[in-house]
């Protein structure tokens, strides 16, 4: 099995069922073609009794002004004929029985929604490779140096264009490799080989307790989809039947405090909150004893996101910590910083501030469906060494994902993949 047919495999799984039909044997076709038809006529047929019997009885001239009873007798014997012979070809012809709506799967709407949430992405790496070697007939330092410019602008991280340059130079001359093809089958396996390197002992689940609430803190700036993030999260675990509890702990605005008010709404969960500009430790503590005495399984915290005041933020994050630790030592169990894609290296910046702040063991990467630089995975991977757990690839209440790698690197390189199988 060949390097990209590993990745193909993990996604896909087995072949689907439509592509089995494509191989069935010539008489097995047109034996279900043949059932198709049949159900066809029978849909025709099927007309109901009581209308067939209203237009034979209309058919029939039957006189204003009946004078013998014998005949008024005659004709309902006729119309009891004409019922029975219409009955017995509805019998002959049962109804054909009516087909559920095809089922999808939840592993086949997650393919779906990751090919479309990384579309812009995909489209970016394939015109880079497509510029790329179109300026290019030998591969030389030149072609290095704007390689590891393309895959900068392409978001994957300084970092990581230069190792992709060095390792690539080094296996051109090992191989001796001089076709166009063959380079950028190469840059690709790079980019997989790095990614996976990165991930070894990389855990993309959310650490949900078995026994007990699981509370998870969401830290990031204004703006990158902090809140959205939260509502989406809570309606996923209200509908697994989870009891869910928000706490609107970033009260130095108060539009944080209504947006989350409003996501709890949608979700149809409870939220805790205070008013604008109280201690945010206070929120969580009534939080913390709310979900205690109550026995809710989730508690998910919208805390502040200041930057420009790292000192403050950190303390006011390690004061919300200690009054969690109070009645569950072992919480936070997740701190998932939201970074927002469409920004790109603003938001690897981002990243490594909040890390250098707080004990981040996550990344919600939101609005990847509306970005081209969805390369910047790498780049956190990589640069980081953060695993990503979600990422939203969409604007419904149902469009954040868990991150999984294979279904990510299937997306984004996908059609770059199918050009070079076998």
């Amino acid at each position: 099995m060949g390097f990209f047919d590993k990745i193909k495999k993990a996604v896909l799984g087995e072949k689907p069922v439509e592509e089995e039909k494509k191989d069935l044997p010539l008489e097995e076709i047109i034996d279900t073609n043949e059932q198709q038809e049949d159900s066809e006529q029978a849909v025709e047929i099927n007309t109901p009794v009581e209308e067939t019997v209203v237009e034979v009885k209309e058919s029939i001239d039957v006189p204003k002004e009946t004078e013998k009873i014998e005949d008024v007798v005659e004709i309902e014997e006729i119309i009891d004929e004409v019922q029975s012979v219409v009955e017995e070809i509805v019998e002959e012809k049962p109804t054909p029985e009516i087909q559920p709506e095809p089922i999808v799967s939840q592993k086949e709407e997650t393919i779906e929604k990751y090919d479309k949430g990384l579309e812009k992405s995909r489209k970016t790496f394939g015109q880079f490779m497509n510029d790329l070697f179109s300026n290019f007939r030998v591969v030389d330092d030149e072609f290095f140096e704007d390689l590891e410019e393309a895959l900068i602008s392409a978001d994957v991280g300084f970092d990581t264009a230069l190792r992709i340059s060095d390792e690539l130079q080094e296996e051109v001359k090992l191989k001796n490799v001089k076709k166009t093809s063959e380079v950028q089958k190469t840059i690709i396996e790079k980019l997989v080989e790095i990614y996976e390197a990165e991930g070894v002992e990389e855990n993309n689940e959310l650490n949900i307790q078995p026994d007990g609430p699981t509370i998870i803190l969401f830290v990031g700036v204004n703006g990158v989809g902090k809140t959205t993030s939260i509502g989406k999260l809570a309606h996923r675990y209200k509908q697994d039947g989870k009891k869910v509890l928000l706490a609107a702990a970033d009260t130095f605005r108060a539009g944080a405090i209504d947006q989350l008010v409003v996501w709890g709404e949608r979700a149809g969960v409870d939220v805790v909150k205070h008013s604008a500009g109280s201690d945010p430790a206070a929120v969580v503590f009534d939080a913390v004893e709310k979900t205690k005495k109550e026995n809710y399984d989730i508690l998910l915290v919208d805390t502040a996101g200041r930057l420009q005041n790292k000192v403050h933020l950190m303390k006011e994050l390690e004061k919300m910590k200690r009054v969690i630790e109070r009645e569950y030592p072992s919480a936070p169990h997740e701190v998932l910083l939201v970074v927002d894609a469409t920004t790109g290296q603003n938001a690897m910046i981002q990243a490594k501030e909040f890390k250098d702040t707080t004990d981040v063991t996550g990344i919600v990467l939101s609005k990847l469906d509306g970005t081209a630089k969805g390369g910047m995975v790498l780049a956190i991977r990589n640069e980081l060494h953060l695993p990503v757990k979600l990422v939203g690839l969409g604007e419904k209440i149902t469009d954040l994902a868990d991150f999984d790698p294979n279904q990510f690197v299937y997306g984004l390189f996908k059609e770059l993949m199918e050009n070079y199988e076998g």
